[in-house]
């Protein structure tokens, strides 16, 4: 070894301390039951939200509300409204709803942050110039008239597969959250809001006036082109004949009641929230059991302490346990294991729950596309059986196969078959869907956020690469192969990878090394070189790395103001991952981690860490930086007495 690296060469009982801090506090957290489940917070839309459902409903919790009203001042940003993460610009439909819920909640409207946040949201254009589920929100409670909507016929749930505007062309959180939201836009109900309270002060033009509801800007031709057909639509919607029109709420009801169960629809709020008002605006009594479990789902997602409370887009159980157990394992395998076989108990009952979470008798939507497929992915959530995620199949998969393939076989190849039945025709892997990509969908009115669709990411198809390899069946090469050829169309010209659902690059590029080192490229290949350059070029000068959310928005790729645990152990899991655990880059972020690390063996940082959609809704994994800190040390401590000095695994 040169000299230096030498001169970072960390100490290897500092690793160790580390490991073992952090391996205990992580196995506290876990459930008696054996899983794990960390907070997944979002931004102020969808506790502003949960507000603004209580008071429609005339359900008004007064304590509830005060701590939400705690948790919003909180996140306030210097620029009087509210961000979509950590330092984040303002954003205009957050601000709307965060400013619309206080004032629910009873924050005077004169108070500084209110005046505030009234002068952010008129100078940037007003309440008329939020985004369509905002408008939506004030046209509930009768702010905007409903033709301040898009056009959004409900007899679109009766369109089949081919059908351009169908349903079953869009992504499941799309799906979910417009079904039941198109009986309401269909009998405009309005909110009981026994409080009297409005937010004309808003706008900048009354609503009453405003004459350009639906318009740009435009991102294609299709943008102009479905402008016009929403205003061509309007006068003929009403005309539809009755018997359509009543087959269509039937339709929509029973795709609705399908899916719902104990964890909601969809399992994430939207579609959650608008279930409980469908099923209010239906007539249906709120002690009717459909009712009650809509409700009682939404209420699962309630994060409630002494002092303030929020409201999470979803939990996250299953991808928490499984990241959670990956990294457990690590710290508990090698010549230096830490409790190894209290830690294997620990697993097997974080195995047993997650065997029985494994979907095996549903087909749900992602079926429409492979009829012939058998069920075998698991859901996010704890219940969401319609709906089973690509990335965490992928991810519970490695986990039952390290710790017992033998054992686990049964669920393993259930999940193997259905992970490759998911493949994509370009070679790489949706979260939800397959070929779910008809890129002009993004461009209709209702669409303003440009999420509407599915399509195939490089971070989920590197973890389904992952799994495969790792599993290492002959057969599957072809689909492996396949995969690569995707993933390397898409590496960006910096030499990085897009991380479509973690933040951003680096979570990208750590997710792509870790499949092509176990699917066998050559760590000498141009890809995984100019990969390694780029990592290496956005180190921080404390040995850490950290990226900005703001990279989703133009903002320089890898970089933020301060390096975070999270962030670093991406990357040196990546650049160990394909050979460089003894490089000064590694050796630096391990120094990182290991300082970070607090007396109790956790770590803290507060920026968001991933993303729902790019742009519009970012996400903070809280259990990121206790995870996968440990993993990275583990990873670095194990590769150091390898005999072979790879990594073995596909994470």
């Amino acid at each position: 070894m040169s000299a230096t690296l030498s001169r970072h060469k960390i100490d290897a009982t500092a690793v160790e301390q580390a490991v073992k801090a952090s391996h205990t506090a992580l196995g506290k957290r876990q459930k008696e039951d054996g899983h794990w489940v960390f907070e997944l917070e979002a931004d102020a839309t969808i506790p502003a939200e949960y507000v603004l459902l209580r008071h429609f409903l005339d359900r008004i919790d007064e304590p509830l509300e005060q701590k939400i009203g705690v948790y919003l001042r909180r996140i306030q940003g210097v620029h009087g409204g509210w961000p979509l993460y950590t330092d984040g610009k303002f954003d205009l439909s957050a601000s709307v709803k965060a400013y619309f819920a206080l004032k629910m909640i009873g924050d005077d409207i004169n108070a500084p942050h209110m005046r505030r946040a009234r002068a952010a949201i008129l100078q940037h254009g007003g309440a008329e110039r939020s985004n369509v589920f905002t408008r939506i929100q004030l046209a509930l409670y009768g702010e905007v008239p409903w033709h301040a909507v898009p056009v959004m016929p409900i007899e679109l749930m009766l369109l089949p597969r081919k059908a351009f505007f169908s349903v079953w062309n869009m992504s499941y959180w799309s799906r979910t959250v417009i079904a039941p939201l198109l009986i309401l836009v269909t009998r405009k109900p309005v909110a009981i809001n026994p409080r009297g309270v409005h937010v004309q002060e808003l706008f900048k033009t009354p609503p009453a006036q405003v004459k350009d509801w639906i318009r740009g800007p435009y991102r294609s031709i299709w943008g102009r082109l479905f402008t016009y057909l929403d205003k061509a639509l309007r006068p003929v919607v009403p005309h539809i004949p009755r018997s359509i029109h009543a087959k269509a709420i039937r339709t929509t009801i029973q795709f609705v009641e399908e899916r719902l169960s104990a964890g909601g629809l969809g399992a994430i709020y939207p579609a959650m929230a608008n279930v409980v008002m469908m099923y209010r605006v239906m007539g249906v009594p709120d002690d009717d059991p459909r009712a009650v479990e809509a409700w009682q789902a939404v209420q699962d997602l309630l994060v409630v302490k002494d002092d303030e409370a929020y409201c999470q887009p979803c939990v996250s159980p299953v991808w928490d346990t499984g990241l959670s157990g990956l990294a457990m394992m690590e710290a508990a395998t090698g010549p230096k294991a830490v409790q190894n076989a209290e830690t294997m108990a620990a697993l097997e009952k974080a195995a047993s729950w997650l065997r029985e979470r494994q979907i095996l008798d549903v087909k749900g939507d992602w079926a429409i596309n492979t009829p012939h497929l058998r069920p075998g992915g698991w859901a996010f959530q704890y219940k969401n059986d319609y709906y089973p995620d690509v990335d965490d199949t992928a991810v519970v998969g490695m986990l039952l196969h390290r710790m017992d393939p033998e054992k686990n076989a049964p669920a393993i190849e259930r999940a193997r078959e259905w992970i490759i039945g998911m493949q994509s025709s370009n070679g790489g892997w949706g979260a939800f869907d397959i070929d779910n990509d008809l890129e002009a969908l993004n461009h209709i009115p209702f669409s303003d956020h440009g999420a509407l669709l599915d399509p195939p990411t490089v971070d989920v198809s590197a973890r389904c690469i992952s799994f495969l390899a790792q599993l290492g069946h002959p057969e599957d090469k072809a689909v492996i192969r396949k995969g690569i050829d995707y993933i390397r169309k898409e590496q960006e010209a910096s030499g990085s990878w897009f991380g479509r659902w973690g933040t951003n690059y680096i979570y990208g590029t750590w997710s792509v090394l870790c499949a092509l080192n176990i699917a066998g490229v050559p760590h000498d290949d141009p890809m995984i070189q100019r990969a390694v350059a780029w990592l290496e070029s956005v180190q921080n000068d404390d040995g850490g790395w950290g990226e900005d959310c703001a990279s989703y928005e133009g903002a320089p790729q890898g970089v933020y103001k301060e390096s975070l645990p999270t962030q670093t152990a991406w990357a040196t899991l990546g650049l160990m991952a394909v050979g460089r655990q003894e490089s000064e880059a590694v050796q630096r972020g391990m120094a990182y981690l290991t300082q970070a690390q607090d007396e109790a063996g956790e770590w803290h940082e507060a920026p968001y860490n991933a993303v729902g959609f790019p742009k519009v809704f970012y996400l903070r994994y809280h259990g990121y930086k206790q995870f996968f800190p440990l993993m990275a040390l583990s990873r670095y401590r194990n590769l150091a007495s390898s005999n072979s000095g790879r990594v073995e695994y596909g994470f």
